[in-house]
């Protein structure tokens, strides 16, 4: 079973196994951390207003993102310096979460080639950037086509790296293995300014990525209703709730009090799915209530895969899995679809669902 107390003791635990430059590289936000810190009570702040009187006899958490069919709606985000926390690093992310029969997202930067990871039956898609020359992502994009990549998630809020005051003493750059980082790209990549991350990015970008690979686009980093809507106008096949675990700029909103306007600005257009301070299986049916199909998680599985490889990983997901269900049966809905108007209105002051 999952709480909070879990979600602590898992990073307690991979806090003492890490080195300490990596375990504050993994937890660390944008400058003050007030959005980092600001996630996880957002989601606790969330109350429901449950169904009685419904038949959950049978519940079921699984859901379809995508085209790909899973256990439940949690699934892996993606993160980079997966080596550091495991030798193993993203392939046996990968081994965990095929075995919870879930969904993971790799990112472009990681440290374990896309062959070896489709090679463990995970479904997954590629996390990438666009660069300022758009021909220079096309060696990556298409080795992650070769190797099986189901989908393209496009990460929108990072023009720039947001700025980390880091605490005196070595980075994690200083006390990592180079190879860990990056080693789908060609060699030479990053050496040449047109490959840095484009500033310039627009609508025109999701045709051409949906042209250059014919995988379905989902645009990750999203947290206004506006900027969600031209994204579906743009063919956007999905549209992903994110503020980039509070490490890009500090002090905007959490995800989960962005999450209702954006789905209402998407409708039925497009799935839409959120991360940022999911720890629970209540969290969980908070973000399926608030509207989300694939609720992601970021620094939960990598703290698991510290502590104990792909078994923790696994053992993770399918903890989350059972108390969802616990919960959803308790809340009279018997599946994820259903769930939606669950949440009370708190800030109306009375309990009208949203």
């Amino acid at each position: 079973m999952t709480g909070h107390g879990y979600a602590e003791s898992l990073e307690e635990r991979a806090r003492e196994l890490l080195p300490e430059p990596v375990h504050r590289y993994f937890v660390q936000g944008a400058r003050d951390c007030v959005t980092a810190n600001e996630a996880v009570a957002a989601w606790d702040r969330l109350r429901f207003l449950p169904h009685v009187l419904r038949d959950v006899s049978r519940v079921s958490a699984g859901t379809d993102l995508l085209g790909s069919g899973i256990g439940s709606p949690f699934a892996v985000a993606p993160t980079t310096m997966q080596r550091a926390a495991h030798p193993d690093g993203e392939v046996a992310m990968a081994r965990g979460v095929a075995a919870a029969r879930s969904l993971m997202v790799v990112s472009s930067n990681a440290g374990s080639a896309f062959s070896e990871i489709a090679a463990t039956g995970a479904p997954w898609w590629l996390q990438a950037y666009i660069t300022v020359d758009r021909d220079a992502c096309l060696p990556l994009l298409e080795r992650a086509v070769e190797a099986g990549a189901r989908a393209l998630v496009l990460t929108v809020d990072t023009p720039v790296v947001g700025t980390k005051y880091d605490a005196a003493g070595p980075t994690v750059w200083e006390v990592t293995d180079p190879g860990w980082l990056r080693v789908n790209f060609p060699p030479g990549h990053g050496r040449d300014p047109a490959h840095a991350k484009a500033a310039d990015l627009g609508p025109r970008d999701l045709a051409w990525l949906r042209e250059v690979t014919g995988l379905p686009v989902v645009v990750k980093g999203v947290l206004r209703p506006d900027d969600a809507r031209r994204c579906v106008d743009a063919g956007a096949d999905a549209v992903w709730v994110s503020n980039h675990g509070g490490r890009q700029l500090d002090h905007v909103a959490a995800t989960a009090v962005c999450l209702p306007a954006v789905v209402d600005a998407v409708g039925t257009a497009a799935e839409v799915y959120v991360d940022g301070g999911v720890r629970t299986g209540l969290h969980g049916l908070a973000a399926l209530a608030l509207g989300a199909k694939g609720v992601f998680l970021g620094r939960l599985p990598l703290f698991a895969l510290t502590v104990d490889g792909e078994n923790g990983v696994r053992r993770l997901l399918e903890g989350l899995h059972t108390d969802l269900v616990e919960a959803m049966s308790l809340a009279g809905v018997a599946g994820p679809d259903q769930a939606k108007g669950l949440i009370q209105a708190c800030d109306r002051g009375h309990g009208d669902p949203i």
